[in-house]
C-alpha cells in the first residue's frame, strides 16, 4: 500500500474513533518495559519486546494469555500490580505524538464527532485524558473494562449507540491489527498509524484505507490539509 501522502482523502465521514496507546500517546515502549518488568518480578519467562508490544490494545485477560501464558489466573492481579509499579513513573515521561493534538482539535472544530476505543482501563484512560486535556474533544470513550477486548467490535458498537452514527460514516484510527481488525468486524473503514506498536506490513494485512507515518499524513488522509 502506498503511504498516506499518495492516496486520496478517506472520503466523507461523520465519526472518527481513535485508539489511545500508540496512536495518540507514545506509550508503546513504556508498556512493553512494564510488561517485561512484571514478568521478571513474578518469576515468569520474560516476553520479548515484540511480543509485549503485540498485546497493546487488548483487554488485560486476553493480553495475559499471550505475554504470560503460564501465569495462573488468580495471580493476574499481582502481575498487574507489578506492571503498574513500573508503568506509573513512566507515564509522566511519555508524550503525545507530534501533531496529533492539532488533528483532534481541527476535527472537533469542523464538527466531526470523535470517540476513543482503547484497551486501557477506565481509570487509566480518565487519568490520561485529564493529564493531556484532550477529554473535552471526545463525545464518547470506550475501554476494555466495559466492553469485549479488541478485535471484537463491541467497543465500536457501543460508540455507535452513544453517537447514533453508522459504520458507513465511521473511520477507526489505530496502530495495531487489533484496532483495524475491530474496524473490519464492525464494517467501518480504518487508517493504520505506523509509528506505534506494529509495522506497516502487519497493519496492511487488515486492509486499511491508508497507512500514515505521522499526524501530517493522517491530516491529509482525513482531508484536513
Amino acid at each position: 500500500m502506498n503511504s498516506a501522502g499518495k492516496v486520496p482523502p478517506a472520503g466523507p465521514y461523520k465519526l472518527v474513533v481513535f485508539d489511545w496507546d500508540g496512536t495518540i500517546l507514545d506509550t508503546t515502549a513504556a508498556i512493553a518495559i512494564s510488561i517485561q518488568y512484571a514478568a521478571e518480578k513474578m518469576g515468569l519467562p520474560v516476553p520479548s519486546a515484540t511480543k509485549a508490544r503485540s498485546v497493546i490494545g487488548l483487554g488485560w485477560r486476553d493480553a495475559m494469555k499471550i505475554i504470560a501464558p503460564t501465569c495462573p489466573e488468580e495471580e493476574f492481579p499481582q502481575f498487574g500490580a507489578y506492571y503498574v509499579e513500573r508503568y506509573r513513573p513512566e507515564e509522566g515521561k511519555v508524550h503525545l505524538f507530534p501533531g496529533i493534538e492539532n488533528v483532534i482539535r481541527t476535527l472537533h472544530e469542523r464538527g466531526v464527532t470523535l470517540a476513543i476505543a482503547t484497551g486501557k482501563s477506565r481509570r487509566g484512560l480518565n487519568r490520561v485524558l485529564e493529564a493531556t486535556g484532550l477529554g473535552k474533544y471526545f463525545a464518547d470513550t470506550e475501554t476494555a473494562d466495559e466492553n469485549p477486548s479488541k478485535p471484537d467490535p463491541g467497543m465500536l458498537e457501543a460508540v455507535a449507540i452513544a453517537t447514533g452514527i453508522d459504520p458507513a460514516d465511521t473511520i477507526m484510527v489505530g496502530d495495531t491489527t487489533h484496532d483495524l481488525g475491530m474496524a473490519n468486524a464492525w464494517g467501518c473503514r480504518s487508517i493504520g498509524m505506523t509509528y506505534g506498536a506494529m509495522t506497516a506490513e502487519m497493519l496492511e494485512r487488515e486492509k486499511p484505507v491508508a497507512l500514515c507515518r505521522d499526524a501530517e499524513e493522517l491530516a491529509r488522509v482525513l482531508g484536513l490539509s
